[in-house]
C-alpha cells in the first residue's frame, strides 16, 4: 500500500473534498392523494400504502 512521503496540506485535503456534495431529496406530490412524498418511493396516506398513484396495501399502517 502507498504511502505519502510529504504531508499533505489542509488545503490541498479540501480542494480534493470540494465535490463531495449532499444533494437534496426529490419530492413528489401524488396526483391521487395530494401527499409529498420522496420520488420513487411508497408513501402512507391515512393508513394506506400508496405508490404511483395506486393503493398497493390496505390499512398498511395499523393504528394502536
Amino acid at each position: 500500500m502507498a504511502h505519502p512521503k510529504r504531508r499533505h496540506s489542509s488545503t490541498r485535503r479540501d480542494k480534493r473534498r470540494t465535490h463531495y456534495k449532499a444533494t437534496p431529496v426529490a419530492l413528489s406530490t401524488d396526483a391521487q392523494t395530494g401527499e409529498v412524498h420522496q420520488r420513487h418511493h411508497a408513501h402512507v396516506f391515512e393508513g394506506n400504502l400508496f405508490y404511483k398513484g395506486q393503493m398497493i396495501i390496505e390499512n398498511y399502517a395499523k393504528t394502536a
